[in-house]
């Protein structure tokens, strides 16, 4: 970091190959298209180049790099009139068949495996319809794997208002959820 702030372009290239990763994941979760991610990957990664010089080390490399991130996808997602979208059925069955999951999948039966889809379906809809602050805050959470304080220095605010956001998407989801389950149980 420091040496890529003194003008070091293959200190910058080192940090681009160990972040990209991590970066596209987080904004595929605001934007689906490909092209599009990978646009704004790159232009976060321009951003950063150039305002290296301000990174103070206050934060983590990855914390400041990944606010340009989210600042840069909300702003492309704002100039083109567009809110993140939901994944579709194709999508969540790709996740599903992913090959590390393979040894949970042994006791499948359609049935079950369509309810699974439709829950997906459900948290992922519901999801996508919070608030940005609430989405970004139960994201960090349970797709992320941070910690509050992680979060809450992401996120630029206190532990209790992370805490808070995350309680409320998780109501909002569990309310979302609520008669699928209620269907389901009484199938059963």
């Amino acid at each position: 970091m420091r040496k890529a702030q003194k003008g070091d372009k293959q200190a910058f290239s080192l940090l681009v190959e160990k972040y990209q990763l991590k970066l596209y994941r987080l904004i595929s979760r605001m934007v689906r298209d490909q092209s599009e991610i990978e646009d704004i990957v790159q232009d976060s990664f321009i951003k950063a180049y150039r305002a290296i010089g301000n990174f103070r080390g206050d934060s983590a490399f990855y914390t400041w790099l990944y606010r340009i991130g989210i600042n840069t996808a909300k702003n492309h997602l704002v100039s083109l009139g567009k809110r993140p979208k939901a994944m579709d059925a194709n999508e969540i069955e790709e996740m599903e068949n992913y090959e590390s999951m393979s040894e949970l999948r042994v006791s499948e039966t359609p049935e079950s495996t369509m309810m699974s889809n439709q829950i997906a379906e459900t948290v992922n809809g519901a999801i996508q319809n919070l608030p940005d602050e609430l989405r970004e805050a139960i994201s960090l959470r349970e797709i992320d794997g941070l910690c509050y304080e992680e979060i809450s220095e992401l996120m630029d605010c206190p532990i209790g208002t992370v805490r808070s956001r995350i309680f409320r998407a998780r109501e909002t989801i569990a309310e979302k959820l609520k008669p699928l389950i209620e269907t389901t149980n009484k199938r059963w």
